[in-house]
């Protein structure tokens, strides 16, 4: 479908949210344009963390071995307290969406890997030096004024924008959207160093009442440190407090008898917790920092751009192409707002535990936690970090069940455990799947019991569709000869066995979940045992919007 105008979509802003979408646009086939007023990646790091449902998203675009270059992988936390004794320790050792949850990362570095990646496709054109300075929407699309770097202007059009430019955004600021929420009255020193030779390849969280201190071991003998400002530092002016004698005197009592690192810069921050009251106005988007605004202490402010970029860029695609309708990308704000408000209310509250009130309020903690990790289950709560908030979506792109129970699989991520394909390799479900939709019956053909015009609505889609069998030996082969990961007959089903058994302990606790629809995001769309494939294919035609299936079939 030809876009009236120059791209399908306009991005504003090449940051890791703006760039992870551009990269999703390019592999589903859109045609994107993406601006930004520098020229270049900046070069120190603002985020420093990167989880598995991020992986995840740069393995369905192609990317994840040369973000995973320069990464620190499955790394833990220690927390302290103010006396120096160990509060908790976050070791989440657990993969369930097939990557490490907690990795460290160099921002520049990563950023490049995602400029790179973009150009794989010619229908994005990334125009740095490009600066959005007005928008306009009509029924049709909208236009952007734009001025290069020399200052001369430019008008662009395309059937969507999304703003990826930032938490002081324009794209925000055109179309009037507030940002609410608070602002917190101390300030802290953020220190970025290198040449670091302090032991350990651990997060430490000195949690004091009167200087909570963060640091965060970094790539190549890099670190970073973050300091709570007290009063009489929090009032005067940041060229004082990032005087090199001053940030010296900060890291030394952490270094001992280390010798000090070089410090490459500091600066002074304000933690927002900040959400924009709506993610969609018309046919312009917010995404990232732009949408939302969260304080560091969780390292999920990027991440939870990821998911944005992630969860739009499919949406976008599916409508853009023809394959699903408008009303679909009213499931963008219905489904990313309300996790992204949990996500900044949670980052605030870690904040609060990092920097108690007073040693009366840290005593007081201690003594939960200590009790937490004596409750059965409470230790590996914290262990395995399952306290951060995962995504789960009640409404939106979501085969329909009022009567869903919170504890049901649909609106969840999927998991993605190791299969075993035809050559005999192991390989990550979502290779064998492919990055678009994707139907999973386990031990039955889902396109042999699909009815024609169901399975040829499937096929219109470019979805995948996968058998998952229990492993067996070689003298008893898959349906009578074919082996897993081989195509079947004239279904063209991919077969795979279930070599880790992930999906035999998924049954073990649901037997009737045998039919899976997964979205391009690998969120579960419909769930199903095998008599309601065809159902549970009709319940996502409805949610798409799209041309196809017969509804009173």
């Amino acid at each position: 479908m030809t876009p009236p105008g120059d791209a399908d979509v306009l991005v504003v802003g090449a940051g890791p949210c703006g760039m992870t979408l551009a990269n999703l646009l390019g592999v589903y086939g859109v045609s994107c344009i993406v601006i930004d007023r520098d020229t270049e990646v900046l070069n120190f790091p603002r985020a420093v963390g990167i989880d598995d449902e991020s992986l995840r998203s740069y393995q369905g675009a192609g990317l994840v071995d040369d973000v995973l270059e320069d990464v620190i992988q499955n790394t833990t936390i220690r927390y302290y307290t103010s006396w120096g004794r160990l509060l908790a320790h976050v070791s989440p050792s657990g993969r369930p969406f097939g990557w490490p949850r907690r990795n460290l990362f160099l921002q520049p570095l990563f950023e490049a890997a995602l400029r790179r990646g973009v150009r794989r496709f010619p229908h994005v054109d990334v125009r740095l030096g490009h600066e959005l300075v007005h928008l306009e929407q009509d029924d049709e699309g909208v236009r952007a004024t734009v001025k290069s770097a020399q200052g001369e202007p430019a008008t662009l059009r395309a059937r969507y924008l999304v703003g990826a430019d930032g938490g002081k955004s324009t794209v925000r600021h055109e179309v009037g959207v507030p940002l609410t929420g608070t602002t917190a009255p101390v300030r802290w020193l953020v220190v970025d160093v290198a040449e670091d030779r302090m032991e350990g390849l651990y997060s430490a969280v000195h949690c004091d009442p009167v200087r909570p201190v963060l640091t965060i071991p970094l790539p190549y003998g890099h670190r970073r440190f973050e300091f709570k400002l007290r009063g009489d530092e929090d009032e005067g002016d940041e060229d004082a407090v990032t005087r090199p004698e001053n940030v010296r005197a900060l890291l030394a009592p952490l270094y001992g008898s280390t010798p000090l690192p070089t410090v490459l810069r500091g600066r002074v921050y304000l933690h927002h917790s900040r959400i924009a009251d709506t993610f969609r106005s018309g046919r312009v988007f917010l995404a990232g920092d732009a949408a939302h605004l969260q304080p560091p202490f969780f390292g999920q402010g990027m991440n939870s751009g990821i998911r944005d970029a992630t969860n739009l860029a499919w949406k976008l695609a599916a409508v853009v192409s023809g394959r699903a309708g408008e009303r679909l990308l009213e499931t963008y704000d219905t489904e990313r707002r309300g996790h992204a408000a949990q996500m900044v209310g949670f980052a605030t509250r870690i904040g609060r535990m990092y920097s108690p009130w007073s040693r009366l309020t840290e005593r007081l903690r201690t003594l939960v936690f200590r009790a937490v990790s004596r409750v059965p289950g409470g230790r590996d709560y914290i262990l395995q970090m399952k306290y951060k908030p995962m995504p789960r979506y009640v409404t939106g792109a979501l085969a329909a069940d009022p009567a869903r129970p919170r504890s049901h699989p649909v609106g969840k991520m999927f998991m993605q455990p190791y299969v075993e394909t035809g050559s005999g390799a192991k390989a990550k479900l979502d290779d064998v799947t492919g990055p678009w939709f994707a139907l999973v019956g386990v031990r039955f053909d889902p396109a042999e019991v699909l009815e024609p015009e169901e399975l040829a609505w499937w096929q219109a889609l470019g979805g995948t569709v996968v058998q998952v069998d229990w492993p067996r030996s070689e003298s008893r082969p898959l349906n009578g000869g074919a082996r897993p990961g081989r195509s079947r007959g004239d279904t063209g089903t991919a077969l795979v066995e279930d070599v880790d058994g992930a999906f035999r302990e998924w049954q073990a606790t649901r037997p009737g979940d045998e039919f899976f629809v997964l979205r391009p995001d690998r969120y579960l769309a419909a769930v199903s045992d095998r008599l309601g494939a065809g159902a549970a294919l009709r319940d996502l035609r409805d949610v798409l919007g799209g041309p196809g299936l017969d509804r009173a079939h």
